[in-house]
């Protein structure tokens, strides 16, 4: 019989110390944490990225990321303000003893001291951060190459829309492979993406990606894949851009739509995932007719993937069972073990 002392409670949550968020995969990962018509010339955001408290903001020299964090004091710079013309030029200033930060992150003037040079400590720490697809990306430590592509944002003919964030009580791994799971479409989504009555899920191969693994020709039935109004066979296309990145195509006829979904750890509780969506055809929708689509298809999947346990992705294949409709999650398990990420997995 199974104790009942081995079952984890809802309301029992992981230390941070088994999260991992200090993983050096996901240092030198790129993370969605904004769209760029958020940050507009001498405006600032805050945002939280791997237990970190970020500040973005745009100077006339460009995007800058900063640990949210004056070194004097503690203080947010984000609760400080943007000078954007003076005899020091573009400054933020720190809104507890009004510090100057030019856009280097060199601290050039502090008022209690008008005649003191700043000394070199006394900068803001930067991060990496630059934007593609209208999406601000930022890492943390030494980047691992270039944000990912998405070559439908790219593509003649597609309209780009971004969508999220959506805030889950759940570690990146069990968002991602969500992302991955074909055969909850119809269930979950239903009426929407599929149909409980035609849950079948058609064998599939998942091969080596450029990223990471890859699924081609998987077929599902939809119930109304094109806006005609009449069910079909629809393929997806499934791939891997990094540990907590993916993207998926659906194809039906020349009708194409793509997503790249992509996740941020917050803290050792939450993950945030961004959006950008592609597509082809529908042109009687606005923007936002497609996001609220979206919108409503990922809160259905947080009610599922918040109620997951255990909340580490198990990546030995022997603590779940799986079938062969899993293939593609088995794959990304097997990929995460083999590249040594410890956020998120057991």
């Amino acid at each position: 019989m199974l104790s009942t002392s081995s079952i984890q409670s809802p309301e029992v949550r992981l230390a941070e110390s088994d999260v991992h968020l200090d993983d050096p995969v996901l240092l030198g990962e790129w993370f969605l944490v904004a769209w760029a018509d958020e940050i507009a010339q001498w405006q600032k955001v805050a945002r939280r990225a791997l237990g970190r408290d970020l500040l973005l903001w745009r100077s006339s020299e460009g995007l800058r990321c900063w640990l949210d964090l004056c070194i004097h004091r503690g203080a947010k710079l984000s609760l400080g303000t943007i000078r954007a013309a003076g005899e020091r030029g573009e400054c933020l200033v720190c809104p507890y003893h009004a510090w100057e930060y030019a856009p280097s992150g060199q601290c050039v003037r502090i008022p209690a001291h008008p005649g003191f040079t700043p000394p070199a400590k006394a900068r803001a720490q930067a991060f990496t951060a630059l934007e593609r697809y209208g999406a601000v990306w930022v890492c943390i430590g030494e980047p691992n190459g270039e944000p990912p592509r998405f070559a439908f944002a790219e593509a003649p003919g597609f309209r780009t829309i971004p969508a999220g964030p959506y805030i889950f009580r759940a570690l990146g791994p069990r968002v991602i492979e969500n992302v991955l799971d074909v055969a909850h479409l119809g269930y979950v989504h239903a009426g929407l993406l599929g149909e409980p009555e035609k849950l079948e899920v058609e064998d599939y191969e998942v091969v080596d990606g450029p990223s990471g693994p890859e699924a081609k020709q998987i077929r599902i039935w939809q119930p109304n894949p094109d806006g005609t109004g009449k069910g079909a066979l629809v393929t997806y296309h499934y791939w891997i851009a990094g540990p907590l990145t993916a993207g998926l195509e659906k194809v039906s006829g020349e009708r194409r739509f793509a997503i790249l979904a992509q996740v941020t750890p917050l803290d050792h509780e939450y993950s945030a995932m961004r959006m950008l969506m592609s597509i082809n055809h529908g042109d009687e929708l606005d923007d936002a007719e497609l996001r609220a689509f979206q919108d409503t298809v990922a809160e259905q999947d947080r009610v599922v993937v918040e109620s997951q346990r255990p909340e580490l992705l198990p990546l030995d294949l022997q603590a779940e069972l799986h079938l062969r409709s899993d293939r593609m999650a088995i794959a990304y398990r097997k990929w995460l073990r083999k590249i040594g990420l410890r956020y998120g997995a057991a």
